[in-house]
């Protein structure tokens, strides 16, 4: 079984690969999540 650190960094590594969600840009909390649901949603449609 894997520790859970590296299912940790690999889980922000999969949001980073998205180019928004490399910076943050946005000024509400709501918006950030709304795209973190959206980059882990891509990810498992994958």
């Amino acid at each position: 079984m894997l520790p859970r650190r590296w299912v940790v960094e690999w889980t922000f590594s999969w949001i980073d690969q998205n180019r928004r969600m490399s910076k943050d840009y946005e000024r509400l909390t709501q918006t950030s999540e709304a795209f973190i649901y959206v980059a882990m949603s891509r990810l498992m449609a994958r």
